[in-house]
């Protein structure tokens, strides 16, 4: 299996190598920020890749809306959709290494959408532990993960189920929503699952 890191990632986006891209907001995350009122939270999209999610927020007025990701492609092409949004909201980092330079930098609210499927396993227990770091007291994880095994691949995307997932959020999120999706796109029906996850205060 291919390393999976900064190179790989940017090589991927220069060849359009993007075939978990949907081309558009999912419908699950569409529904779920319609119901957003406070358009000044602190947003932030890891590992976001052409940032659909991001386009919509933005177009719908949230203005604090943050981008990461390692590939300077993918923030070029959402930039070139996108330009009056601000630059500086625009990171292209490492998530694992990213941080806010004050408290008051933390996020109300973090979208995963195609992200935690792209990291090896052994990654997702650091994945969890980042979230909490990154979120406010009672911020939110709110956002996909597919479920539906991958054996037919090396990976990425790598899969699991509910069961393999539950036991490493449970220590440090609580359970708003973890559960089969319900307005998943048709391709992805019956193997996606909503979270909708609340920071834990484990000071």
């Amino acid at each position: 299996m291919a390393t999976l890191n900064e190179n790989y990632w940017e090589q991927r986006y220069r060849q359009a190598e993007t075939a978990w891209d949907i081309g558009n907001i999912s419908e699950p995350l569409k529904n779920y920020f319609d119901q957003l009122t406070d358009k000044q939270i602190r947003i932030l999209i890891p590992g976001c890749g052409n940032a659909y999610e991001a386009q919509y927020l933005f177009e719908q007025g949230f203005t604090n809306v943050h981008l990461l990701d390692w590939s300077a492609s993918a923030l070029q092409n959402f930039k070139e959709r996108v330009p009056s949004f601000p630059s500086e909201q625009l990171l292209q980092q490492d998530f694992f290494t990213y941080k806010p330079s004050t408290a008051a930098e933390h996020y109300d609210l973090i979208v995963e959408q195609t992200f935690f499927c792209a990291l090896q396993p052994e990654l997702r227990i650091d994945y969890v532990r980042k979230m909490h770091e990154l979120l406010r007291d009672g911020g939110k994880l709110v956002g996909l993960l597919f479920r539906r095994k991958f054996e037919e691949r090396q990976g990425p995307p790598f899969g699991g189920d509910i069961e393999d997932y539950q036991p490493l959020f449970a220590p440090y999120f609580t359970f708003k929503t973890f559960e089969l999706c319900y307005n998943s796109i048709a391709p992805r029906a019956g193997s996606e699952l909503f979270i909708n996850l609340v920071r834990r205060d484990n000071s």
